[in-house]
């Protein structure tokens, strides 16, 4: 056991405040990610702020005639359920209920879940293996190992490892904003934005300046929302990550698409918008076949591994799936 120094903030004032004393320390919410990355050593911060006394930050509010509010620490099962959300918006409710189990959903904060850090193995795995996102300039295992679920868009030279989350695949379909407070005062960043390619600094992971923590996540009103679903294939059906997933919006006129929203998971370095699949299927009947074609279109970037190039159809038929069920809800 590695000692620390325990701050409880209650405020987000207070959270900004311990967190430029303590350059180095790592914000505790749910603690479901923090703690794995603790215990395995990857992470050894000197200083933990545990923000869980900050009330103002539970909150969430789905009525808004313009946007959907949800406060950073509003635990993922909580959301997940709310009415409004399943209703009219089933993509992202959907994609907080596939997400891990129910014990950890009920701990599990929103802000947390969108900042948690990648499941590969040889990121987690610690000093035996080559990573340049835990140890810059250390190399990459996963280039010459076994890259079964690694990533295929947004990778590079120096690192191929899988943003693992669902709800930030969702919020990006929905051009959702994160709301940010810190040293320099509030800020607001487009969710898309919020995740860096990994480039030659895996290490550097968001755009968050030092110091700064999450405070809110907007998403717009929109019609997009009721034909939406996410559709995610694992090797189980509960309790693993996505092979591949996607997050798809749609509004129709008649058999034609009016507009089409898709988001991958599971399949890139960070949440993927896949904007010429979207612009494919503008003012086109949709059918099984313009479906796939669209998904096929959403991976024309892929590049594959060693283990991984089955997922390649895997995503364009998680994509075409996907449109057909939203489709449905129109």
């Amino acid at each position: 056991m590695r000692e620390f120094t325990l701050i409880r903030a209650r405020s987000p004032e207070q959270a900004v405040q311990a967190m430029a004393a303590y350059p180095e320390a790592r914000l505790m919410a749910g603690g479901t990610t923090l703690y794995d990355l603790m215990k395995l050593g990857v992470e050894r911060p000197p200083a933990i702020v545990d923000i869980n006394a900050i009330e103002q930050l539970r909150a969430f509010d789905t009525s808004g005639a313009r946007e959907l509010v949800f406060g950073s620490l509003a635990r993922m099962s909580d959301v997940a359920a709310d009415p409004r959300l399943v209703k009219e918006y089933p993509a992202l409710s959907e994609s907080l209920w596939r997400a891990a189990s129910q014990q950890l959903r009920n701990m599990a904060s929103l802000g947390g879940n969108v900042l948690q850090r990648t499941r590969c193995a040889y990121f987690r795995g610690g000093e035996p293996f080559a990573c340049n996102k835990r140890t810059p300039g250390s190399g990459c295992a996963a280039l010459g190992g076994i890259d079964r679920g690694h990533a295929l868009l947004g990778t590079s030279p120096s690192c191929i490892a899988t943003y693992p989350g669902d709800f930030a695949v969702a919020l990006v379909a929905f051009d959702a904003v994160l709301d940010v407070l810190g040293p320099d005062g509030v800020r607001s960043i487009p969710v898309e934005a919020l995740h860096r390619l990994p480039g030659d600094r895996p290490d550097l992971e968001t755009t968050l300046a030092p110091g700064e923590i999450i405070t809110r996540i907007r998403v717009p009103v929109t019609p997009l929302g009721r034909a939406s679903t996410y559709h995610k294939i694992r090797d189980r059906e509960s309790y693993a990550f996505a092979l591949s997933s996607a997050a798809v919006a749609l509004t129709m006129n008649g058999s034609r698409v009016e507009q089409a929203r898709i988001a991958l998971g599971g399949v890139a370095t960070k949440p993927w918008r896949a904007r010429l699949a979207e612009q494919g299927l503008a003012g086109r009947e949709l059918t099984v076949e313009t479906a796939l074609a669209a998904g096929f279109a959403a991976f024309a970037d892929a590049r594959a591994g060693h283990h991984n190039a089955f997922r390649i159809e895997l995503g364009a038929r998680t994509v075409a799936d996907a449109l057909m069920i939203a489709a449905q809800r129109t």
